[in-house]
């Protein structure tokens, strides 16, 4: 079996600790235990959302609003997969001495609109992973509100018809309103959280990541 590293994504789920400081949560066990199951059987856990498969569509769309945003005119999706000895990540747009990531949000009510500071702690420390790797020190946690796709759209109507009984073609002009922002001007569609790089946080995830390993060493026992 090989070594546990961290994927940046998910440093947050192993940083939650147990009644003693210094121990894991629950939500890191299992977490690590589904880890050690997919090397075991060597098979991933498939893992799939309505808000995960609008960021994908929408990612490249967020990237330019970003770019345009931040007048960063090579803005392109960053390819390059950054591993060490704890932890992996790919941040998703590397500028200059900063790593940007972006968030997609799925609709008008999961904008962080009114927040003032990062909203997901989750967020905190995949970026803190990603400085880590890249060597950057400084970061910005992006939301961007885009129209859901048609499809999507369409399906969430389908879902809600079939709750309620009303006819598909009375309701959807209603839910392309809702979920569509062509109307609104472009500074209400775009949220920009600055994160400082934290070498203390960053020294609390390796020594994570370290009693990780020994919880999976005991395991396999």
């Amino acid at each position: 079996m090989k070594e546990f590293k961290i994927r940046c994504s998910a440093i947050g789920q192993i940083m939650t600790d147990g009644r003693a400081k210094g121990t894991m949560g629950k939500t890191a066990e299992s977490y690590l235990k589904l880890w050690v199951l997919e090397q075991v059987f060597n098979r991933k856990k498939m893992i799939s959302t309505k808000y995960m498969v609008k960021g994908n569509i929408m990612e490249d769309y967020g990237i330019d609003r970003i770019g345009a945003w931040l007048e960063i005119p090579d803005a392109v999706k960053n390819e390059q997969h950054f591993e060490d000895e704890f932890m992996t990540g790919t941040p998703d747009l590397l500028s200059g001495d900063m790593v940007i990531d972006l968030k997609s949000s799925w609709d008008f009510t999961t904008f962080p609109y009114f927040d003032t500071e990062c909203p997901n702690s989750d967020y905190y420390w995949q970026l803190q992973g990603y400085m880590h790797l890249t060597g950057k020190k400084s970061a910005k946690l992006i939301y961007v509100l885009s129209d859901t796709p048609l499809h999507l759209i369409e399906s969430e109507c389908k879902s809600y018809c079939w709750k309620t009984g009303e006819m598909f073609e009375d309701v959807i002009a209603d839910f392309v309103h809702r979920m569509t922002y062509n109307d609104i001007m472009p500074h209400e569609k775009i949220r920009i959280f600055d994160i400082e790089r934290n070498d203390e946080d960053i020294q609390r995830i390796i020594e994570r990541v370290k009693l990780c390993r020994e919880f999976i060493n005991n395991l396999k026992r």
